[in-house]
């Protein structure tokens, strides 16, 4: 009995030991993975990283890490020449296979996400106009608001009107339901659904011509290869998946 005993205080000390390296090597890992992420995507501020799985040691051993949870709580970006900031920046990363040289790291399977408000995207929308939340109905079919004064927006757009035109539009107001989807993975595209009808002929088109625009993001992490865009109350979401994405330096 007193060797079963010992034996068994013995397990637990070398286990807990073992849990302790585990974690402590996991601890670094973790900051290893932060330092690679930001030196080859470039960003300004230190992601979280989060490993899944115990042991750990054991996936190393094997050159293979379950899941690797990446987060940041806001990437810098340019939108035509205008920063606006991406927030909920997040990405999943599945069967991590680490190269033998420990420098570099593959996920077979990756998913991630970001987002960015209405007030940011509003920085780089044409002049005179504001962007903003469209409704619960219109939101579910990707739409945002554009609106402004009339004139104001013509004038951003260098759209000369005469005196006799200016007067007619004093004072009116023009919002346009836009359908917003992503092309290339950094191109946000507006274009509007509806307009309401203008007191001046052609001036509808004009119009469309001046709220139909894409929107260029720079700046924004490559891990993920965003191809989804979806309309909410506080912005726009993004998503994406991809496979085979590398980590490398």
């Amino acid at each position: 009995m007193r060797a079963l005993r010992i034996l068994l205080i013995l397990v637990v000390v070398f286990g807990g030991l073992f849990v302790a390296a585990d974690r402590a090597a996991v601890y670094f890992a973790e900051g290893q993975i932060a330092d690679k992420i930001r030196s080859s995507q470039g960003l300004s501020s230190q992601p979280q990283v989060s490993i899944k799985g115990f042991p750990f040691l054991t996936q190393v051993l094997g050159s293979s890490v379950d899941e690797v949870d990446i987060g940041l709580d806001g990437v810098s970006a340019t939108a035509d020449g205008h920063q606006v900031q991406v927030t909920e920046v997040s990405a999943v990363l599945k069967n991590v296979k680490i190269d033998s040289s420990f420098s570099s790291a593959t996920a077979a399977e990756a998913s991630g996400s970001a987002h960015i408000s209405y007030a940011d995207l509003a920085k780089s929308a044409p002049k005179g106009a504001t962007v903003g939340y469209a409704g619960a109905d219109r939101a579910a079919k990707g739409q945002v608001k554009l609106s402004g004064r009339l004139a104001d927006v013509l004038d951003g757009a260098g759209i000369d009107m005469p005196s006799s035109v200016r007067a007619l539009l004093d004072g009116q107001d023009v919002t346009a339901y836009s359908t917003v989807s992503l092309e290339g993975g950094d191109t946000v595209r507006l274009r509007a659904e509806t307009l309401p009808e203008l007191p001046v002929p052609g001036l509808n088109e004009q119009v469309r011509d001046v709220v139909n625009y894409d929107l260029k993001l720079d700046g924004l992490p490559s891990t993920i290869k965003l191809d989804r865009i979806t309309a909410s109350e506080s912005g726009l979401q993004f998503a994406g998946t991809g496979t085979d994405v590398s980590l490398a330096g």
